[in-house]
């Protein structure tokens, strides 16, 4: 009998041992708020370093098909870079920037913390190459020249990219390396990360139509 009495006094205890726990992490999820960043500084690399080798390369290469004055490089190098770029920036503003805009915010953090670095090093290079190429090979063609039948379309074509550039370098390249910034610290901002977070996707809607008014003008020239 005392046996079954100090067992059964034993099982309540540890089931109240158990139970407090369990409150205690409630209160604690409870606390944080389902909208709050992860507490701590996140494990990642800001800039992958496993990719400026992949980056040096395609650089020297870009140079190279520059400094040899190859026809076929340079427009190798303008359509395949200006391709990505165009599919990036319509992924981004049409696709990715509404989804974000609907995730939570550790949703957003695991997103970034995997997409962001990468763009890092994916923006500036594509877009080097595409407006190096593409001035490359329009002083080849003679497409710059003012007696160029359509020089306006061209003129027009070149005002746009030269916009889309300045936004992906001066706000979208910034707002991203600040978000990374941010994810790093012990205890993040959840209001400085969304608010970031907002301006990188109204940002990659800009460009992304942008890039639409390229494609009519692009084609349109391909036409006449």
């Amino acid at each position: 009998m005392l046996k079954s009495a100090v067992l059964a006094g034993g099982h309540r205890r540890g089931r109240r041992r158990r139970g407090g726990i369990t409150v205690a992490h409630q209160t604690a999820v409870t606390a944080a708020g389902p909208g709050s960043p992860p507490q701590g500084a996140r494990s990642f690399q800001i800039v992958p370093v496993k990719g400026l080798p992949v980056v040096a390369l395609v650089l020297a290469g870009l140079v190279a098909v520059i400094a040899a004055g190859s026809a076929w490089g340079i427009t190798f190098y303008h359509v395949v870079f200006g391709g990505v770029w165009t599919t990036l920036d319509l992924f981004l503003g049409f696709v990715l920037g509404p989804i974000l805009g609907r995730l939570s915010v550790p949703a957003r953090v695991e997103v970034t913390t995997r997409l962001m670095p990468a763009l890092i090093l994916i923006m500036p290079t594509v877009v080097t190459c595409t407006l190096a190429a593409g001035w490359q090979l329009a002083l080849h063609t003679g497409d710059v020249n003012a007696s160029f039948s359509h020089h306006g379309w061209v003129v027009a074509s070149m005002v746009i990219v030269a916009v889309m550039a300045l936004v992906a370098l001066g706000i979208l390249e910034p707002a991203n390396l600040a978000v990374l910034f941010e994810l790093k610290k012990p205890q993040p901002d959840g209001q400085v990360i969304a608010r970031l977070m907002r301006r990188f996707i109204y940002s990659a809607g800009i460009t992304g139509a942008m890039q639409v008014a390229t494609l009519v003008i692009m084609t349109r020239l391909a036409s006449l």
